[in-house]
């Protein structure tokens, strides 16, 4: 009974309020997700990549392969995965979320998360977000990873801490940085984990919204392994794909 009501509730609002768009804000036939034009415009990853840092392969190689620069230096996180390209039809709603309030993304991009990250997820013993300094989100009000990680762990039935990791100094957006070297060098040591105890053997999983170079995983990767964690997962929303890489 209780399902027929809601369900009949349902059919009031989307009559009263049409389902649209997260992305164009054209009308759909279902809430919290893409029209067919937007959903077209999507780059999703789901064919072979990267063991470590998921960087997509053109084929598959087959095995546990590497690319070329995580060969030559391989990262302190175990694995990493993204759900889909960085370009602007991502972009559009990732800064909707990050920059625009959008708190209603939250739901469907989570559960993309959820999809893309699968095995990471059904891994991990704990899921933590990328933190942001404490001035930085007390001027953004929110961090857009906690959100997205909270969402995740709850459909995952995984324990959550957002304070696990903390970021123990302002940096400069990463986003201003002209290289891969200075973002590396501008993350260097901003992270700490504020209780060893809590990560220490465990297979932590981060989430955060885009994949650059990897400079800031992989720094939050370095401070959890320091501090004990067994394994370091990562999943984001999006990544940087650049050209193709060799592998190895």
């Amino acid at each position: 009974m209780a399902g027929m009501l809601a369900k009949a509730g349902r059919m009031v609002l989307d009559a009263v309020y049409p389902p649209l768009c997260i992305s164009c804000r054209a009308a759909t036939g279902e809430a919290h997700g893409l029209c067919a034009s937007c959903w077209n415009k999507m780059n999703f990853l789901d064919g072979p990549a990267c063991d470590a840092c998921g960087m997509p392969f053109e084929f598959d190689p087959g095995g546990e392969t590497l690319c070329a620069p995580c060969h030559a230096e391989p990262p302190d996180f175990d694995h990493a995965r993204a759900v889909m390209h960085y370009d602007d039809a991502s972009k559009a709603l990732i800064l909707g979320l990050k920059r625009g309030d959008r708190h209603d993304l939250v739901p469907p991009l989570s559960r993309w998360l959820e999809r893309g990250g699968r095995e990471l997820i059904a891994e991990a013993e704990l899921i933590v977000p990328v933190p942001l300094h404490r001035w930085r989100l007390w001027t953004r009000r929110f961090n857009q990873s906690a959100l997205l990680g909270q969402k995740l762990a709850k459909a995952a039935a995984k324990p959550f801490d957002p304070l696990a990791l903390i970021r123990i100094r302002p940096t400069p957006s990463q986003g201003a940085m002209p290289s891969a070297k200075a973002r590396r060098k501008n993350v260097r040591g901003a992270f700490k984990v504020a209780n060893p105890s809590a990560v220490a053997g465990r297979a932590v999983l981060m989430v955060d919204d885009v994949y650059t170079t990897g400079a800031t995983v992989n720094a939050c990767a370095r401070a959890l392994k320091r501090a004990g964690a067994a394994r370091v997962l990562v999943v984001t929303l999006a990544r940087v794909v650049r050209p193709a890489a060799a592998t190895i």
